[in-house]
């Protein structure tokens, strides 16, 4: 088991890691939309679903992987009316349509909308 941190995404917010390295596949913790620079927020739905999924595609290259890989997602949204267009921003970053799960829930860290964390296989 391998757990690693990825210089192209933002710090974590607690003690854990941005991924482990398991068995040929790859957990990452779940990301927010937060610009890894400053630690801000983006603003939108759309915004903080992009933000988070190139923040996974950080945390998935350095644990030699990509979101072409992913098998499975789990999001989080704040508010599931929010879904639709959350949705169309999701789409064009998970194109393979891998496996998931969507849920409300009642907040999430530092206000954010989505959350969205995902299981990946590691290239050979």
């Amino acid at each position: 088991m391998k757990a690693l941190n990825a210089e192209g995404a933002p710090a974590a917010l607690g003690p854990y890691s941005h991924a482990v390295v398991a068995g040929g596949l790859v957990w990452l913790s779940g990301q927010l939309g937060l610009d890894p620079a400053t630690g801000e927020l983006a603003g939108t739905i759309e915004e903080q679903t992009e933000r988070a999924a190139k923040n996974l595609a950080a945390a998935l290259e350095a644990a030699g992987s990509s979101l072409d890989r992913v098998v499975k997602t789990t999001c989080f949204l704040s508010d599931l009316s929010l879904f639709a267009r959350f949705n169309e921003t999701y789409a064009k970053f998970f194109v393979s349509k891998p496996a998931r799960s969507c849920v409300q829930v009642a907040a999430l860290p530092k206000g954010a909308l989505v959350e969205i964390d995902v299981v990946a296989e590691v290239r050979d």
